[in-house]
């Protein structure tokens, strides 16, 4: 291959948004399976956590991940990478704020795992392609 030849990712950047949907919804049928009542603290009444709605919600982390990473790689030198690995930490630390507000220990640590497998999922598939050579 020659140097400074893309490689290419092995799934397209918009397939990233789809799979951050079914790690999630994976994570959320798991912890109902094992009978945990996944509901969440929402100022001072309690919600119920539907697949919908993480669904929904990885969904929209998902697709605003991928412009963020656009506008990043467009406007830093060598494509952000660094700076998108730091911006996606940041934020996953923040949302896990929200997970933790599970009326159980059993629903904190479903929607921590589900943050979490959202998480990894966006911000390790919509990593820069290195290029060949590097």
């Amino acid at each position: 291959m020659a140097e400074n030849t893309v490689v290419r990712r092995a799934w397209p950047a918009w397939t990233v948004p789809l799979a951050a949907a079914g790690a999630g919804a994976a994570v959320w049928l798991v912890g109902t399976a094992f009978g945990v009542d996944l509901e969440a603290r929402t100022g001072a009444s309690t919600q119920a956590v539907s697949v919908v709605a993480v669904l929904v919600a990885a969904l929209v982390v998902g697709f605003a991940g991928w412009g963020v990473r656009t506008v990043l790689a467009r406007l830093t030198k060598g494509g952000g990478e660094v700076a998108w690995l730091v911006l996606c930490g940041v934020l996953l630390l923040v949302s896990l704020l929200g997970a933790a507000g599970g009326t159980s220990p059993g629903a904190v640590a479903v929607l921590v795992a589900a943050h979490l497998a959202v998480g990894a999922v966006v911000a390790l598939g919509l990593r820069r392609p290195r290029t060949a050579g590097r």
